[in-house]
Order: structure tokens, then sequence, then C-alpha cells
């Protein structure tokens, strides 16, 4: 049942997944700790990635492509400002 207590049929698809050692290491110390299998540890971190994840709003690249002439010089001077103040060693090594 979903949270309107109405019954959901779920069809499930098998895949496979390259997951690095140490990954799945921590994944089934997780799932033991939860008490659940590694592949509802899996569902449940993809729903939430999914869910949170950050979609562009409509109409987002319309209004860049609207760019007014001399708006590219004003952007350039205030990325220069920020750069110039930023008192971080830069960003993390992915």
């Amino acid at each position: 049942m979903d949270s309107a207590g109405e019954y959901v049929i779920s069809i499930l698809v098998p895949t496979s997944v390259h997951i690095p050692a140490r990954l799945l290491a921590a994944l089934d110390r997780r799932a033991r700790v939860l008490g659940v299998s590694r592949n509802r540890v899996i569902v449940r971190a993809l729903e939430r990635e999914l869910d949170s994840a950050v979609e562009w709003s409509p109409g987002f690249f319309e209004a860049l492509a609207d760019v007014e002439r001399g708006d590219g010089e004003a952007i350039d001077e205030l990325v220069a400002d920020v750069r110039a103040r930023r008192t971080t060693k830069g960003p993390p090594k992915l």
C-alpha cells in the first residue's frame, strides 16, 4: 500500500550494476544494520536521489537565450569579482 492506503503494483526489472568492492561492503553493512536486503537499500537510495533531483525550471534556457547585448560584459565582471573575493582553495577534487 502507498501513503494514500491504495495498493501499488510494482513491476520489478532485473538489472546489473557494477559497484566498487569498498562500496559494496559498506552497502552490505548498512543492509544488515537496517535489517533489509541489499536491493532494498539500493532502491531506497535511488528513490531519494530521484525525488530530490533538481531540474531546470521551465523556460530557463530560453531566458538565457534572451541575454541582451552588454549583459555578457556585466556577467564577466561579476564572475571576475566573485573569483577575486573567494577565500577557498577551489572546488574539491572529485
